[in-house]
């Protein structure tokens, strides 16, 4: 059986005040998030379709809120305690003191990623 957690997840991304933890669990990823100030990390989506995440994801808010704005104009929030899915066609809005642990589709996300990371080279850059 595979597990998790946040302090044993195999992968750790940092990008400015967002953190995350990832691992494999069969073809889906479980990912423990935090953000420490508020962030709207849009612009990285930037080159897919819609210039949006293309990946669903369900999860879970442990702490504060997030929420995502999606491609037909509508606007979704979460807070501490809701469950969670958001459709392809979203981008994230991050909050401080955010918490969330989320699971994707392995091959959606890392096609996401892919983009999400080159966005990120060239912003540093």
């Amino acid at each position: 059986m595979a597990k998790a957690s946040k302090s044993t997840a195999s992968q750790v991304e940092r990008a400015g005040d967002f953190e995350g933890r990832y691992e494999d669990l069969g073809g889906y990823v479980v990912g423990f998030e935090t953000c420490a100030a508020d962030m709207d990390p849009g612009p990285l989506f930037q080159g897919l379709p819609d210039d949006a995440c293309q990946c669903p994801h369900w999860g879970v808010v442990v702490s504060g809120r997030i929420a995502f704005r999606f491609t037909d104009g509508s606007r979704e929030e979460y807070a501490a305690g809701d469950a969670y899915y958001a459709r392809p066609g979203h981008t994230p809005l991050l909050f401080a003191g955010g918490e969330v642990v989320e699971f994707s589709p392995a091959e959606e996300l890392g096609r996401t990623m892919s983009v999400v990371m080159t966005n990120m080279q060239r912003a540093e850059a």
